[in-house]
């Protein structure tokens, strides 16, 4: 990075690209997040994009936005309000207008600004920065498409594949503006367009133009930026960093519980967003003996992971709300036969197709018991992108050490999220020890229901085995000789049995964490991927002198063994969920007495920091 004094500097900033679905947004907020990782500031993205494959061109519906806030120290969220905007056409302006500050710097393409373009973006004026009230003097107009279009003529380029290089002269501009060189990114377009070498060199030329127009047009006094600004990295801790996202970073977790157990790693999956991307990177690693199947549904899914489980592998299948619904029988199935499986539910909007790409926590009561019968099993939850790769490794520990389906709660915000994740060293996995039929030492025959009694896990044979031939199905079975059985007393036992067994896992797990004042007058509490926010907004209203607290569930069934304690711990308590209210209902039922406030919000964004430190401000003060 070149030295220039003519450099302001800055701890952070949010910045937010937004334009239509076929802009190119999410490439170029990924690509200028890869570099600030690289150049070492902490990172947090949100990409938000609609539902709709293609909504009709300049439209309100089809904004499509990536927003990303870099730091010098430590982020948690992709911040609350973009301090800089790159909208390609007035429906992104106008769609983003309760996402920027009163003074956020705005670029627009003025050449996306038309009569018919201000008119598909339903603005009544031809005037739109004065329309929305906002300060003109704050605002970059340059025409880049038609920069870009005479930029390209010597490559011979038609309009439509000129323009859409636009995305890169607009990164380009933004580089310039915080002080980025362009190394990376044309690293980037290198190795993605190596086989398109005319699309290689224009985009390479479209990020240079780009980076020039902001140096030598706006670089000097009365500009709305004169010169750029500088987000300083920090020194890391030494080891190699990726921009993770979450879905990536789950898979990552599967594939190293696969290398640490020593079992070949299955997924049956049927395509679903936003969980898809999971399947698409697991299907890219046959060489580490990961095998995918897509298959025709959701029932077909899951029940192919289900024999792969019977046949001796780690198993998993991936979903969303909606696929969670139909896997619900054969869960039921993988409860009662006792084998290991683990399903990742990506939360979205719902109730059924509900919005597809938006985020939400509104699965948890489906996970807990949304199967007939009493049919307990182990559900999990990320806090983060970089989150995912643990929760999703301690999932596939608990299936194969206590022979049990796991459920792992990510959402779509951290799932499309990333962040700036250092690869963990193998050695420090935590040991994954199957419970094998080989582990029985009784002098009585061994049933596929014998378990040990420690902690009530059946032991596991694999199909192949010599000696252990043996059924399992769906219908209820004798505790010792695991023949089919309608005996009351028995049936008794074994919904015991297959209770305990879950319960007995919170002797394993990490006890409850909790950040902040000891003595705290309030206790935040929640799950899932709201982390970032809950903690951000505990550790402003500390810098105001108030004294908080927040504890944040990973382990939502068992819970942690200190759960009781913590929570009665407080003199007020109160649980923020992006759903109506499910996780305080579920510790209201299991904890006798403990009644807490509650927080929620169900809007498909991720909450808003400064309205959380209001809302809990004015609880404290009640």
């Amino acid at each position: 990075m070149k030295e220039s004094k003519d450099v302001r500097r800055l701890e952070e900033v949010v910045i937010r690209f937004s334009g239509d679905s076929g802009d190119g947004m999410q490439l170029t907020g990924t690509i200028f997040s890869d570099l600030s990782a690289v150049y070492g500031n902490s990172i947090a993205t949100f990409p938000d994009y609609p539902a709709e494959i293609r909504a009709p061109q300049g439209t309100l519906g089809g904004v499509s936005g990536f927003q990303v806030h870099i730091g010098t120290n430590p982020v948690y969220t992709p911040g609350d309000f973009a301090d800089v905007l790159v909208a390609m056409n007035p429906a992104a302006l106008k769609v983003n207008l309760p996402h920027i500050r009163k003074d956020s710097l705005i670029i627009i393409d003025t050449d996306s600004f038309g009569e018919k373009d201000l008119e598909k973006a339903e603005f009544k004026t031809l005037d739109p920065i004065a329309e929305l009230g906002l300060n003109a003097d704050r605002v970059v107009a340059a025409a880049i498409s038609s920069m870009v279009k005479e930029s390209l003529q010597e490559l011979q380029l038609d309009n439509k594949a000129a323009l859409r290089c636009k995305n890169m002269f607009a990164l380009g501009l933004v580089c310039w503006l915080f002080d980025r060189t362009l190394d990376h990114a044309q690293d980037f377009i290198n190795k993605k367009f190596s086989k398109k070498e005319v699309i290689r060199q224009a985009n390479i030329k479209a990020l240079n133009d780009g980076y020039n127009y902001g140096a030598n047009t706006h670089a000097h006094a009365g500009t709305p930026f004169e010169m750029p600004y500088r987000v300083e990295g920090q020194k890391q801790e030494p080891g190699l960093y990726m921009d993770m996202s979450g879905n990536k970073a789950t898979a990552l977790g599967l594939i190293a519980a696969s290398e640490r157990s020593g079992l070949p790693l299955f997924l049956g999956s049927y395509p679903i967003t936003p969980a898809t991307d999971i399947l698409h990177e697991l299907s890219k690693h046959k060489s580490l003996g990961v095998k995918t199947v897509q298959a025709e549904d959701e029932i077909a899914g899951i029940c192919t992971a289900i024999g792969a489980s019977f046949a001796g592998n780690l198993a998993v299948t991936t979903t969303s709300g909606p696929g969670i619904a139909l896997k619900g029988e054969a869960l039921g199935l993988a409860v009662m036969a006792e084998l290991p499986l683990v399903i990742v539910d990506v939360q979205r909007g719902g109730p059924s197709t509900g919005m597809p790409t938006k985020s939400e926590q509104t699965d948890l009561l489906q996970a807990l018991y949304g199967r007939n019968g009493e049919s307990p099993l182990v559900v999990l939850s990320a806090q983060s992108a970089g989150d995912c790769f643990h929760q999703a490794y301690w999932a596939a520990k608990i299936a194969l050490e206590h022979m049990t389906p796991v459920i792992l709660l990510t959402d779509a915000y951290i799932a499309n999220g990333s962040m700036a994740w250092r690869i963990p060293e193998y050695e420090k996995f935590p040991e994954i020890k199957p419970n094998y039929v080989t582990n029985y030492k009784s002098e009585e025959p061994w049933k596929p229901y014998r378990r040990n009694m420690d902690n009530l896990v059946r032991y596991w044979a694999i199909p192949g085995m010599e000696g252990f031939q043996h059924r399992l199905g769906g219908l209820e079975k004798d505790h010792k000789t695991s023949a089919i059985s309608t005996n009351p007393d028995n049936h008794q036992l074994m919904v015991g049995y297959r209770q305990a067994k879950i319960e007995a896992i919170s002797r394993v797990i990490p006890p409850l964490k909790v950040e902040g004042d000891e003595d705290a007058d309030l206790l935040i509490v929640g799950w899932g991927g709201t982390y970032g926010h809950l903690f951000e907004a505990m550790q402003r209203m500390r810098k105001e002198g108030r004294k908080v607290a927040h504890a944040h569930f990973s382990f939502i069934n068992p819970l942690p063994a200190n759960t009781k304690e913590v929570l009665m711990k407080y003199k007020k308590v109160v649980v923020a969920e992006q759903n109506l209210g499910q996780l305080a209902f579920y510790l209201r039922g299991s904890i006798p007495g403990f009644q807490p406030l509650q927080f929620n919000r169900v809007k498909g964004q991720p909450f808003n920091v400064g309205r959380l430190v209001e809302e809990f401000t004015k609880m404290m003060e009640a």
